[in-house]
């Protein structure tokens, strides 16, 4: 099996993966990619679906379906590609070396895959809220599972939905890589958070919060436990952050009704998108601190949803600086207007 490796870029200190095996991945691309009423609960051809299991690794973890027939609700697999393995001995971290000017070191890490749901067609704006809960709380144990790992620096949980956002497997499923690495671009936004702490001696992101909720004009919706809003500089059309109104500075701290009220916010949020853009292809991530560094006052755990409405051309490439053609208050006032509710498939 070919070994990824992290090589880092000597001009800007930031690393890239190279993975050559993930070239072998399926070619299930949905580039045009049939409305979810078309398409079929169960294919024969897909590795997710029920009774092809034994096309794809074994479960790590499942959640049985609760149903007499049996079966799973929810199911966890290590991906079939990675993007990162686990090394010969896991008690044993890769350490840098050299090649000439540049620094290299093995990808150590894990790359699963959670197959949300047994159905080929049912995406989460669709499913019942209870099965969505479920959903967050195998994200929660995996998370758990995975910083108790010696290699781990950082575990990024993901969702990838349609040909732009990077899909290669139409059936619902998101993603889960634990680090050996914590990358630059992560470690700038600690950075930042806390420069803001220095001064202010407060959360940046609570500020957020706090401003946006005495303005309301960005604000989608709350809950309990959650606020969503489109960000005030938002990087793209329709961009969402999902934040916990309760301080915490990883996903890790999270408790179970958090979960519950999380899977809730989220399903309520994609079946707007999916009403408002004629469900558009999107990446979410859970953007958090690394383990370690739970409980500290100076960063703040959330979801980020980016609809992948645009094209990134010469100018953002060359200069960093994104163009967004929808403003964030037209965004979040589109969004409140759109219907929140389970999206049900004729």
């Amino acid at each position: 099996m070919f070994m990824p490796e992290f090589r880092q870029n000597l001009a800007t200190k930031e690393w890239i993966i190279l993975a050559a095996e993930r070239q072998k991945r399926p070619a299930q691309f949905a580039r045009s990619r049939p409305p979810m009423g078309e398409t079929p609960a169960h294919s024969a051809s897909c590795p997710f679906c029920p009774e092809q299991e034994a096309s794809t690794p074994a479960a790590i973890a499942a959640f049985p379906s609760g149903s007499e027939s049996g079966g799973w609700q929810v199911r966890v697999i290590p991906n079939k590609f990675p993007a990162l393995a686990p090394g010969p001995d896991e008690e044993c971290v890769a350490c840098s070396t050299h090649e000439g000017p540049y620094l290299r070191r093995e990808g150590v890490g894990h790359h699963e895959v959670v197959i949300e749901t047994p159905r080929h067609n049912e995406d989460l704006p669709m499913l019942p809220p209870e099965h969505i809960e479920q959903v967050m709380l195998m994200f929660s144990s995996r998370y758990q599972a995975l910083v108790a790992m010696p290699s781990t620096e950082l575990v990024v949980i993901f969702r990838n939905h349609g040909e732009k956002a990077g899909t290669s497997i139409i059936h619902p499923h998101s993603q889960i890589v634990a680090s050996s690495v914590v990358p630059f671009m992560v470690r700038n936004k600690l950075y930042e958070g806390q420069r803001y702490f220095d001064e202010y001696n407060r959360c940046v992101y609570c500020d957020i919060m706090q401003y946006e909720r005495e303005h309301g004009a960005r604000v989608v919706m709350e809950n309990e436990h959650f606020m969503a809003l489109t960000p005030y500089a938002s990087s793209v059309p329709y961009e969402i952050w999902l934040l916990p109104r309760e301080h915490h500075a990883t996903f890790g701290e999270a408790e179970e009704d958090e979960l519950r009220d999380l899977a809730r916010a989220l399903q309520n949020l994609l079946a707007r998108l999916y009403r408002l853009l004629d469900d558009p292809d999107y990446n979410f991530v859970i953007d958090t601190a690394p383990d370690h560094m739970a409980g500290v006052s100076f960063y703040h755990w959330r979801l980020e949803i980016y609809p992948r409405l645009t094209t990134r051309a010469g100018f953002e490439i060359g200069s960093g600086i994104g163009i967004n053609v929808v403003s964030p208050e037209h965004a979040a006032a589109a969004l409140r207007e759109a219907c929140g509710d389970r999206i049900i498939l004729e």
